[in-house]
């Protein structure tokens, strides 16, 4: 009986692929809820635990510095499967282990008698209290997971987007002293292109201690960290010249007039990250920045970071998709819909030296996507 039900979910879902994150899904209508109520007796189940990943190296950007990152770790289990998923909890987001274990506790998914009710029940869960971004990408994720579980596809595949298509992720250098910099630009080799972190009266050293040892294509962030426009736009014709591919966030988040006046003189892409969150966040930036950076923490996971990849390709804007310090559970995630962007920074879990999850790989410093089904990650 097991066994013939998960064939014909898998037969289901396989001949709707990618509908699975698409808003007007026919799995998510009330019909369908109700009918599946009556034929489906199995319930989803949901547990969660914190963990604290421990970096390589301390990690400081423009406004703070940390040597760790908390972060909880979702299980949801349903019909003998498990998905996987992660809140990740760096300190600017607001959210803390405790919120996120507090705010998971409050949702109740035996209510909905199939994970395939993706629209339901994460319109469910983001109603449950306002912000909560992380704690609700972990409920995404996981869900996502098990959904392609129980197809045996991969997200990427029921999206119908080509693995061969994904971009070179950069490799992040913290903020750091010239020594510590060196180091950190010897040990990234592997990767193809760096993302420089900078906004501090440093950025020149940075820049010129990398170039002394490489010539790789540059990414650089100042996270909000300069403040007059004038020296920002002076910094980035200079960035030019030492082959920097863009620039993130210069300047304050809420400050779009600087950003609309860099964007218009800058020889190179300016990119909002803190400046962007969710999707109704996306339109207020258009002819303020060249781009966006999606990342999964911010916009509450998988759903919503492929409905902004479509509004930002509408309005005409490059896509950035990053993370955090993340496991393997959520890059491999956010790895999923890396063929449809322009430049990835999915780096997070090369940065820790504790990672419990086992997912994608960089190969020659592109992201290989593998055939394992839902978001591709196993535990340790």
């Amino acid at each position: 009986m097991t066994s013939s039900r998960r064939d014909f979910l898998k037969k289901a879902a396989l001949l709707s692929a990618g509908a699975i994150l698409l808003p007007n899904n026919l799995l998510a209508t009330k019909s369908s809820k109700k009918q599946s109520r009556r034929t489906n007796s199995k319930k989803m189940s949901l547990t969660f635990r914190p963990y604290d990943l421990r970096l390589n190296h301390t990690f400081t950007i423009a406004s703070y510095s940390r040597t760790t990152t908390p972060v909880v770790l979702v299980e949801i289990a349903y019909d003998g499967l498990v998905g996987y998923g992660e809140a990740s909890l760096p300190q600017y987001l607001g959210e803390t282990q405790t919120s996120v274990c507090d705010f998971l506790k409050k949702v109740d998914l035996s209510q909905f008698s199939s994970p395939f009710l993706l629209e339901d029940i994460l319109t469910y869960v983001d109603a449950i209290a306002p912000k909560n971004t992380a704690a609700k990408a972990s409920i995404d994720i996981a869900l996502h997971d098990l959904v392609g579980k129980i197809t045996g596809q991969p997200i990427y595949r029921l999206l119908g987007l080509n693995p061969d298509k994904t971009p070179a992720t950069s490799f992040t250098i913290g903020i750091d002293t010239q020594d510590i910099v060196r180091q950190k630009t010897l040990e990234a080799k592997p990767y193809s292109i760096l993302k420089v972190k900078v906004g501090r009266d440093t950025d020149k050293m940075l820049i010129e201690t990398i170039r002394s040892i490489t010539d790789k294509p540059l990414y650089v962030d100042a996270n909000q960290g300069w403040k007059d426009r004038q020296e920002a736009l002076d910094k980035i014709f200079w960035l030019k010249e030492q082959g920097v591919v863009l620039v993130e966030q210069p300047m304050a988040k809420t400050d779009l007039e600087s950003h609309a006046w860099l964007t218009e003189r800058s020889p190179l892409p300016i990119i909002a990250d803190e400046s962007v969150q969710r999707l109704t966040d996306i339109q207020p930036l258009v002819g303020a920045f060249s781009g966006i950076n999606i990342k999964l923490m911010k916009c509450t996971g998988l759903r919503e970071a492929w409905k902004m990849i479509q509004v930002a390709r509408a309005n005409k804007l490059d896509i950035m998709l990053g993370c955090m310090t993340e496991t393997s559970c959520a890059i491999s995630a956010a790895a999923q819909l890396s063929p449809a962007i322009d430049w990835a920074d999915l780096d997070g879990n090369l940065l820790i030296g504790n990672d419990c999850f086992d997912g994608v790989k960089v190969v020659d410093g592109k992201i290989k996507l593998s055939d394992r089904s839902g978001i591709g990650a196993t535990k340790r």
